[in-house]
């Protein structure tokens, strides 16, 4: 970048000049940086210097480093009218492929020979209550309550406990920053309090519920990699009932290249595959609907009598221990259960209780019972049972329907998947990965393409090795009842802290649904043996993978503690004036610290206290630059940030010449680019020049008004408005002119102040020499411990999962002549 020309003016003659953010995005996801749930106190301010020059010369370092801590994190999102209808449309697409397509195979999985007319209406009222039971009454009507800011899934439920329960470990360094609505002793009855305390004081229940939410979400993705090798294979394996004769190479070839279809389709997002997919998914259901009713209508209508609870109970008082193993096949009428909370985030509860209730539960409820219809009159259907009802003519027409609603049936889990993994990184169970936004209407939607192609190639290994759909179902239905037991527990959890409902009236349905997921559960468990082992194993080494890493990031912090200090601690003035010499803190010796020309931009993790990376700066070289900002990403949970919002800086006072700019980024925005050094320079001089024309902690912001400024002069040059809005175009210009001169005589008043001319003069020289990004390199060694080989081995590999997926210094868009790396060592 040239040297620019360096003059002590008004903003406006100003030479340098950023990107301006009302014609393009010049913020954005480069730097990744954790997400989090940031707090900020009442009454506190964006812009954190107070006043004046008079306080500049006070040793304290008086910088107000709350100031700029919002409430950043994920916020819920309340969508109605056509957005609401919208999303519960593309919600039938992404979520009910799964549940949607059990009508292909629950009979046949349920009976092993030609039903009788009662054992047919038992099994089928099992049927029919266990969607009511397990799907509509209890996800739809209770646990898609138990959201996490909009978020769903067992892990998310989990992290809305740790919000009101002290019942988990987090960075020192951003505890301060994540938002807790713990409830006060004195709110809550007695027995929830005594429940609570319970919980926090017992490391055992801390540690348990720490493992059921990693091992629900492990069991989710080992889902994820088993669902779509078997609806894609069943789908492939559905064209021999029109070509008996197809071998099993070309199934397998076939299915593979489908699924390597269906991966590569991901990055188009959440909104486009769910609009697509959606249609099919409707009309894959309306032909279920249209077929039962056929068949009540032509065949037996008398299985209606399926819907009295009466035949479910008989059910198991005939068969005991026979029907019991028989749930092993009935469980597979709600597979799929466990995406439609998991994928909570991208869609919203209203959306997906509306879909549901309206149209995806009375087709299947219409499909069961069509089905019964059939096989009474013809009980050797029951191997095929949907193929074998469908109406004359209706073959071919349902069987491409039925095809394509099995290839789509994926997206559920793979959509949830996506999901799950953010979560995870959120509260530091996952390395960072990147996570991309596929939506600026629905702030949920996302797309991990790490993630999406190892989930390729596990499902496509898992597609070659166990080639057919009867292999693979021996491995099916296991995990969703562990993570729908898990569930209940979890929001059973959510009712008594969260919800602070009687333990009376919470006990009781617990006790119901615990049960019902118990004698399903156990029945699937008689797969291990058959197959089920297979995901019981990838999700417990996933488990053991990220409860590895939680592990380690625990003692990282711990390691990292010894840095929680103001930068008055590490260095300060001998005395009040602004070139006055500067020594390090007793700590480090107290040894004379000396300037070099330039201008130095630190990149702070946490955008509070002092940058690790300052710290080992100083202490080393014994030497600051005669400029110095402290430069932090903090992400939000939005699309972008009004340019207005963006910036907050605040000064260091114990070290003259130093300030902390935080920029507010979201997910759509570009922060990392190659003139970063001269959009910190100029927002850094407007502080300096609002402050010094009378900025306080009274008015509005005025680093605000200063930004806003810009970016409307900027927009006013663009030319003037025209259409049917231009009057009041025509009036904000009018505001926008005078808010820019007031500014300029702002600036020019400020440069009557001689203390700000000397520290603009100090801006602007160190800026002309030279620009340097300096940028930590943290390395960890494990302490010799004697008798802990096991703890070396686990923070062995976490250190190496660490290091090949940190970022890199390299992939950063900044000239890399004028970057510094520092680094230095903790012990874990």
């Amino acid at each position: 970048m040239a040297t620019p020309k360096i003059t002590i003016a008004a903003d406006d003659d100003l030479s340098i000049k950023p990107a301006d953010s009302s014609s393009g995005p010049d913020l954005g996801g480069v730097y990744h940086t954790r997400s989090l749930s940031r707090t900020r106190r009442p009454g506190s301010r964006r812009t954190a210097s107070r006043g004046s020059h008079e306080r500049r010369s006070e040793h304290l370092d008086v910088e107000d480093e709350d100031d700029w801590l919002r409430d950043d994190g994920r916020k819920k999102q309340v969508f109605k009218g056509t957005t609401l209808l919208w999303l519960a449309y593309q919600s039938v697409g992404a979520i009910y492929g799964d549940i949607g397509t059990s009508p292909l195979y629950v009979f046949s999985s349920t009976f092993s020979d030609q039903p009788t007319y009662d054992d047919l209406l038992q099994v089928l009222s099992v049927v029919l209550w266990s969607l009511t039971i397990m799907v509509t009454l209890k996800y739809i009507l209770i646990v898609l309550h138990a959201d996490n800011q909009g978020e769903g899934g067992t892990f998310s439920c989990y992290s809305l406990l740790t919000r009101y329960a002290h019942i988990t470990d987090r960075d020192p360094r951003e505890e301060r920053l994540v938002k807790m609505e713990r409830h006060e002793t004195q709110d809550m009855r007695p027995s929830n309090r005594t429940f609570r305390s319970t919980i926090e004081r017992s490391m055992i229940t801390r540690g348990l519920l720490k493992t059921i939410g990693v091992l629900s979400v492990s069991m989710v993705i080992a889902d994820g990699v088993l669902t779509p090798a078997q609806s894609v294979l069943g789908a492939v394996q559905g064209l021999s009932v029109v070509k008996p004769d197809i071998n099993n190479p070309t199934i397998v070839g076939t299915s593979c290249g489908i699924l390597v279809l269906l991966f590569l389709i991901q990055p188009l997002g959440t909104t486009k595959l769910a609009a697509t997919f959606a249609p099919i998914v409707i009309l894959w259901l309306g032909f279920n609907a249209g077929f039962g009713i056929y068949n009540l209508a032509m065949y037996d209508h008398s299985v209606l009598k399926a819907f009295s609870p009466y035949f479910a109970i008989h059910f198991f008082m005939e068969k005991k221990t026979a029907a019991w193993k028989m749930l092993g096949g009935i469980l597979l009428a709600f597979t799929g259960v466990e995406a439609l909370f998991a994928d909570l985030g991208a869609f919203s509860m209203r959306a997906i209780q509306i879909s549901w209730l309206s149209w995806c539960y009375p087709c299947l409820l219409l499909a069961y019972v069509g089905q019964a219809a059939y096989i009474s009159a013809h009980p050797e259907a029951y191997s095929n049972p949907f193929y074998n009802a469908v109406p004359p003519g209706m073959l071919y027409p349902s069987l491409i329907v039925a095809i394509l609603a099995a290839i789509v049936a994926s997206q559920a889990m793979i959509t949830a998947v996506f999901q799950l993994i953010s979560q995870l990184m959120k509260l530091s169970y996952c390395p960072q990965v990147k996570v991309v936004h596929t939506s600026t209407k629905f702030h949920g939607q996302l797309y991990v393409p790490f993630v999406n192609w190892i989930l390729m190639c596990g499902t496509i290994l898992v597609t070659c090795v166990y080639s057919n759909t009867t292999r693979l179902g021996n491995a099916y239905g296991v995990c969703v009842m562990f993570v729908t037991f898990f569930d209940t527990c979890m929001v059973t959890l959510a009712s008594l802290i969260v919800w602070r409902l009687s333990p009376y009236l919470v006990f009781i349905p617990w006790l119901f649904f615990a049960t019902v997921d118990g004698l399903y559960l156990s029945s699937a468990l008689t797969k291990v043996p058959d197959g089920a082992w297979f995901t019981i194993t990838i999700a417990g080494i996933l488990a053991c993978i990220f409860l590895l890493w939680r592990f380690g990031k625990e003692n990282q912090w711990r390691a990292e503690a010894e840095d929680r200090f103001r930068p008055a601690q590490l260095v300060h003035r001998t005395d009040d004036t602004l070139d006055s010499p500067l020594v390090l803190g007793p700590r480090w010796g107290g040894g004379a610290v000396s300037r070099i020309r330039g201008l130095g931009i630190y990149f702070d993790k946490t955008g509070v206290l002092t940058p690790t990376v300052f710290t080992q700066f100083v202490s080393k070289f014994g030497t600051v630059p005669d400029a110095m900002v402290f430069f932090h990403l903090h992400p939000v949970e939005a699309p972008s940030v009004p340019s207005s919002e963006r910036y907050a800086i605040s000064r260091i006072s114990a070290v003259p010449g130093c300030y902390r700019l935080v920029v507010r980024h979201g997910f759509m925005d570009e922060v990392i680019t190659p003139d970063l050094a001269a959009l910190i320079y100029e927002q850094v001089r407007n502080f300096v020049i609002c402050q010094a024309a009378g900025g306080d902690d009274d008015e509005e912001p005025s680093l605000a008004r200063v930004n806003t400024a810009n970016d409307q002069a900027h927009g006013l040059a663009n030319g003037a408005a025209t259409g049917p809005d231009s009057q009041t175009d025509g009036e904000t210009q009018a505001k926008r002119i005078a808010a820019k001169q007031t500014d300029r005589k702002r600036a020019v008043l400020a440069l009557g102040d001689e203390a700000t001319k000397a520290e603009l003069g100090r801006l602007d020289r160190a800026f002309a020499a030279k620009v340097m990004y300096v940028v930590g390199k943290e390395q960890m060694r494990i302490k010799d411990h004697p008798a802990s080989l096991f703890r070396r081995i686990i923070l062995t590999t976490f250190l190496w999962i660490r290091e090949n997926t940190r970022a890199k210094i390299a992939n950063l868009r900044l000239a890399m002549d004028r970057v510094v790396e520092v680094g230095f060592v903790k012990e874990i």
